[in-house]
């Protein structure tokens, strides 16, 4: 479906004076400004030569030379020239990222399995979801994603090249081998997933969290887009989880197991938790128990939005303003402990939001111990359900925007 090329850039090799199997610092800092550009144009969708040098402080030379590389290596691409009203002298060509880069994103869940075709730029080109009869094992991740990615090969093959595949499981994930250590909705434990899916694809495959992409996905494409510093709470039928991001970076820990947020005690009256403590977060805030008073099974983002907003069963509303109160109380230690600009709430914690504004009054409250928890943003996530999907392609797009010339179109 793609190849990599040799990480070494033949036009760029280190001059002779250099000690051997080092690059020159020229060559450092040529790669540093191709990745930035990369990023930027990946992060914006395209913008204008002008807007590169505004925005990386490069001179317009220095910036034609980078783009002239990156389309030649078929990572961008020039388009029409920016038009400004009133503008004097020659119009700014605008550069894109190159939409035939893709990658493919899996999301296993308790009774399903999404599967994804994401371009460069983050554009959802295909989105399938598959439902499964009972919790889908690895193997049978790996066969239902072999199965429809066939499905689209003939497209794949026609019009894109895929550079690797994201993979976000509801699950603790070690960082330093992609080995699902725990995924307790799915009941795994110990499981390598990269390794048969590499296998089944020849391609690189990364796996991470399944909230934690979603905290890059919003911070990157959606509500929190450019916030330094960022506390992400997703809510799911897996429960909840979340993301950490302090000064533009996400915060992983010793073996990329930070975020467990929904395992912050809340109650120590409350139930006993599947992780064997009692009173956690998603034990006391949890959407199964918002479906049962609705009379309900199972029901989207979208579906619980209009199902809340439309509601006068006060035995629904309690127990939304109970949630709440609990919430409050998660999102009160997570604002002391971190002093984000911003704290974001996906999945059904985004519908509760919605709820306490509009029908509870503003129910959910921040308590900042600095007194200044005014100052703290409180949005609901937007990218809903294209959240995992563009989290997950990021995983297989870093590498690629680390070191753009370490990858080439065939």
């Amino acid at each position: 479906m793609s190849r990599r090329a040799d990480t070494t850039d033949s036009r760029a090799a280190p001059s002779s004076s250099s000690r051997p199997g080092t690059r020159t610092s020229n060559d450092q800092l040529r790669r540093f400004n191709l990745s930035m550009l990369m990023g930027i144009l990946h992060h914006n969708g395209g913008c204008s030569r002008a807007e590169l040098t505004r925005q990386t402080g490069l001179n317009r030379s220095t910036i034609a030379v980078l783009v002239s590389e990156l389309v030649e290596a078929g990572l961008a691409y020039e388009g029409e020239p920016e038009t400004v009203v009133g503008q004097i002298g020659r119009p700014s060509l605008r550069v894109h990222p190159e939409p035939r880069l893709a990658a493919i994103t899996v999301n296993p869940e308790r009774n399903s399995i999404a599967i994804g075709l994401v371009g460069l730029g983050g554009e959802i080109i295909r989105n399938v979801r598959f439902d499964t009869a009972k919790v889908p094992t690895p193997a049978e991740t790996v066969r239902v994603t072999q199965s429809i990615v066939g499905g689209m090969q003939a497209e794949i093959e026609s019009d894109y090249d895929v550079v690797g595949i994201g993979v976000a499981v509801p699950g603790l994930v070690n960082a330093d081998n992609a080995r699902i250590v725990n995924a307790p909705q799915l009941s795994w434990r110990e499981v390598d997933l990269a390794t048969p899916m590499a296998d089944a694809f020849k391609l690189p495959v990364y796996v991470a969290n399944d909230a934690s992409v979603g905290a890059i996905a919003e911070n990157l494409f959606g509500a929190a887009r450019g916030v330094r510093d960022l506390v992400f709470v997703n809510g799911s039928s897996s429960g909840i989880g979340g993301g950490v991001i302090i000064d533009g970076a996400p915060l992983r820990g010793t073996k990329g197991f930070a975020g467990e947020l929904g395992h912050i005690m809340v109650n120590t009256n409350g139930r006993r938790c599947h992780c064997g403590r009692v009173g956690c977060l998603e034990t006391e805030v949890n959407l199964a128990a918002i479906l049962e008073r609705l009379g309900l099974s199972r029901a989207d983002e979208h579906e619980l939005d209009i199902e809340l907003g439309v509601t006068r069963d006060h035995a629904v509303l309690d127990e939304v303003r109970r949630q709440l109160g609990f919430l409050s109380i998660a999102l009160t230690n997570l604002v002391n402990i971190f002093d984000p600009e911003m704290v974001v709430l996906g999945g059904y914690l985004g519908a509760l939001l919605t709820v306490s504004d509009e029908r509870l009054g503003g129910a959910l409250s921040l308590r900042s111990m600095s007194g200044h928890s005014r100052n703290v943003q409180l949005r609901r996530a937007r990218l809903r359900s294209r959240r995992v999907m563009v989290g997950a392609a990021e995983l297989a797009f870093a590498p690629l925007l680390a070191d753009p010339m370490a990858f080439r179109r065939v």
